[in-house]
């Protein structure tokens, strides 16, 4: 099981420097689990990629379908306990949301977000270091 952010995401169904290193983390293990708000998330960075022209609408969509296929497991979090989190560890209630998935379920989000990592290192790890499979990166 693999716990991600919506950037992970990202990088696994849109083409960039990062895409490999998601697809194998994906063929590694496909239970790929996340907070609803990922698809908020997405939906969002998927609306400015094709108001700037990035993505047809069409492409927009299917990428949106192909996320939520690709996501075994979403979790609901509680208001109150993504709020209580983001109070205790100084970010945004976004992103307390993620962390606190990954530490209800006993394992480690994957994310790039250096700024949340560094607010939960317990609870978050890179993409690199998720492929290898260390905490080292």
């Amino acid at each position: 099981m693999v716990v991600v952010d919506t950037n992970v995401v990202a990088y696994l169904l849109i083409e960039g420097e990062r895409t490999a290193d998601a697809q194998t983390l994906y063929l590694q293990d496909p239970d790929w689990r996340s907070e609803g708000f990922l698809l908020v998330e997405f939906s969002n960075l998927l609306a400015t990629y094709v108001r700037n022209g990035r993505l047809d609408a069409s492409a927009a969509a299917d990428l949106l379908a192909n996320a939520e296929s690709s996501l075994t497991g979403i979790v609901n979090l509680p208001h109150s306990r993504a709020l209580t989190l983001a109070l205790e560890l100084g970010v945004s209630a976004y992103d307390a949301r993620f962390v606190a998935v990954a530490r209800g379920l006993g394992t480690r989000l994957v994310t790039e977000d250096a700024r949340l990592r560094q607010a939960a290192p317990a609870f978050t790890q890179t993409l690199a270091q998720a492929v290898r499979g260390s905490d080292a990166d």
